[in-house]
Parts: C-alpha cells; sequence; structure tokens
C-alpha cells in the first residue's frame, strides 16, 4: 500500500514530513487516533510521535486528550483563510461565479491545481441540488474530472509532465481513463476545442463540461465547471452551457490580470530560492 509519506523528497527534511502529517491528518476528515494516522504513514513511531507533538504545540494541530484524537488547529485555520483570500481565484471569481449560477441554475465548480490534483476553491449548487463528491476545500484527481483535464490540458510542458507523473489512474468506474496514453490524446483534444467533459469518469450518473481560465500566456490559472446527472443531462445537452462558461472565464481571467498567485511550482533547489516557485502572470 501506497503511503500518503511516500511523497516526501529527500530535501524537504522535517519541514516536509511535517506538512505531509498535516495532509494525513486532515485526510480523515474527522477526529482521527495515534493509532490510524501511525498506520497510514511510512515513518517510525517516534518520528509520527514527535511530529504530532510539535504541530499541536504550534496549533496546527488540537489535541483532545478526552478522546485521544487530533483534528487541525486553530492556526491553520487561520493560515487557510488567509491563503484563500490571497492566493486563491474564490474572491476574485466570486460575483462572475454569482451571476452565472443565477442565470444558469446548475451546479458550478471553481478549481486549480495543486501537485496534479484539482483543488475546488467555489462551488454553487445547482436550483435542485445534485450530490456529489465535489465541495469547497476538497481535492480530487485531475485525469478523470473535467475541471482537473482542462487544468492539464492547458499546463505548461514541463509542468504538464510533472503533474501527470501524479496520477494514479485509479479505476473509479467503468468510463475513467485508463492510462496515461489515453490521457494524453484526449488532452490533446481538450487544446484544441477550449473544453473538457467528465463522462461519468469520477462518479457513476455525474457528467460535467469545463472550460479553463486562462492568463496571457494561454496557460490554465483555475478552471469552470457545469455539472449535473445523466437523468437530467445528456453530454450533448450539457455542451450547450459550455459559451457560457467560456465567457464567465474570460470575465475571471480580465479580472485576475494583477493577480499573483503561482500556478505552478518548481522544485526547490538549495541556495536558489528563486526556483522554488515560479509566477506566471
Amino acid at each position: 500500500m501506497k503511503h500518503l509519506t511516500d511523497s516526501v523528497k529527500p530535501l524537504d527534511g522535517t519541514v516536509g514530513k511535517a506538512l505531509v502529517m498535516l495532509d494525513l491528518v486532515a485526510s480523515f476528515e474527522r477526529p482521527v487516533r495515534f493509532s490510524e494516522i501511525l498506520s497510514k504513514s511510512a515513518y517510525p513511531k517516534a518520528t509520527v510521535y514527535r511530529l504530532l507533538q510539535t504541530l499541536s504545540n504550534q496549533s496546527m494541530l488540537d489535541y483532545n486528550a478526552q478522546t485521544a484524537t487530533y483534528i487541525p488547529g486553530i492556526r491553520l485555520v487561520r493560515l487557510a483563510h488567509s491563503a484563500w483570500r490571497q492566493s486563491a481565484l474564490a474572491p476574485i471569481a466570486r460575483p462572475i461565479l454569482d451571476d452565472l449560477a443565477d442565470a444558469l441554475g446548475e451546479t458550478l465548480h471553481l478549481a486549480q491545481m495543486d501537485d496534479g490534483h484539482v483543488l475546488y476553491v467555489d462551488k454553487r449548487n445547482a436550483e435542485k441540488p445534485v450530490e456529489m463528491f465535489s465541495s469547497a476545500g476538497k481535492t480530487g484527481p485531475g485525469y478523470c474530472t473535467g475541471v482537473g483535464k482542462a487544468l492539464l490540458a492547458f499546463m505548461p510542458e514541463k509542468e504538464q509532465a510533472r503533474a501527470l507523473m501524479r496520477q494514479s489512474f485509479h479505476k473509479y468506474t467503468a468510463a475513467t481513463l485508463a492510462d496515461l496514453p489515453a490521457l494524453k490524446a484526449e488532452l490533446l483534444e481538450i487544446a484544441s476545442i477550449g473544453m473538457a467533459f467528465d463522462r461519468e469518469e469520477h462518479e457513476p450518473g455525474i457528467i460535467c463540461v469545463a472550460v479553463p481560465i486562462l492568463n496571457g500566456l494561454n496557460h490554465a490559472i483555475g478552471a469552470l465547471s457545469l455539472t449535473s446527472t445523466t437523468t437530467h443531462h445528456s453530454l450533448s445537452s450539457i455542451e450547450r452551457f459550455a459559451p457560457k462558461l467560456q465567457e464567465a472565464a474570460r470575465k475571471i481571467s480580465d479580472a485576475a490580470k494583477n493577480w499573483q498567485f503561482p500556478t505552478y511550482r518548481k522544485s526547490y533547489v538549495p541556495g536558489n530560492f528563486n526556483q522554488c516557485q515560479k509566477t506566471i502572470r
């Protein structure tokens, strides 16, 4: 079984281990006991204990002595709120997303790419809400979601290659893309037509059309999607919403022109902080 801690790079050191531990605790989406964390970690028991103790002392985690469980701490909430205001497209896109939701009455998603995975930064429910996996703050796979494929198709070549290596190709449904060649072929088509589809690839009965939000270099800084069910729409009927999505994506792009969020990350090279992150403006 692949552990979440397997993704730590040697140069990340203790800080990298601590951040992975935060990801691990958050991934349970409920209060979690030490034994559960240890079972999912590749680190020795003493290392896990030390990391959890340090994170708790720094209020990045909160430890409940009565239940002997950990949850994300209030300091992490404060940092997340600051990141949302400064680094997420959501505050910029909110009025545009509101107008689009009022006009269409369908489920809308706003997403950004995070290390090859989709981060849903905002969502508007349909007039008749549909139960599905996605919600603001959740992460999802890139290779089998509409927003994920729209983002991947419009990434710079080197960053796309790195993101593609992060895809698991887990078979969620019978329609899920099975391997990298199939995904690459579809990404070429998406780059050509400017839109992507989720054909029940992540959840049975859930379909969507998605478009990239592009900067001046034609690289995706985000993606916008309209999601529905196969009982309400077909792929052909959902495609008719694409022009409205593209219009909204252009408005978000215009509003984000002075925004300085790094749209992709590079590996850190010791002694050269400027190579740690690269920002496309």
